[in-house]
């Protein structure tokens, strides 16, 4: 089950949602959109208990993050709880399932979703999960 849609006309919202179902799409260049060249990205910036956590910088670093995601796991569930935004931010509760392909586990959890935007671009991207939750269903 994937329910990114969105009622919304704030462009920032609109953007967000295109990543996500770009990425859904696998239209990696969708998804870059409305990525800046620098941007700053990372989902649990300071641990490596999932591949894809880590920061990361640039449209190839985004990429990168997409990739690792699609290559260890399974989504199973991704539905936008809900989104909201002021004059430069996009906050969005995501529910997720995954299973992981080495180990078969599958976790699901609620995760946060923060952007920063600027001239019409992300520019800043920060995601926050159960880690903990996350680290148990990769270890072997």
């Amino acid at each position: 089950m994937t329910n990114t849609t969105l009622t919304s006309t704030d462009p920032k919202i609109l953007a967000v949602q295109n990543l996500y179902d770009s990425y859904f799409r696998a239209d990696l260049e969708g998804a870059l959109a409305d990525v800046s060249d620098d941007i700053d990205w990372a989902a649990e910036a300071a641990s490596t208990s999932a591949p894809w956590y880590g920061r990361r910088l640039g449209k190839a670093g985004v990429a990168a993050f997409f990739q690792a995601i699609a290559e260890n796991v399974s989504i199973n569930q991704f539905d936008i709880e809900t989104i909201t935004s002021n004059d430069t931010d996009v906050i969005a509760v995501v529910k997720w399932s995954y299973t992981v392909h080495t180990t078969g586990r599958t976790t699901e959890m609620y995760m946060q979703h923060w952007w920063r935007f600027a001239d019409g671009k992300m520019v800043f991207f920060r995601g926050s999960e159960d880690s903990e939750q996350t680290a148990a269903a990769f270890r072997h």
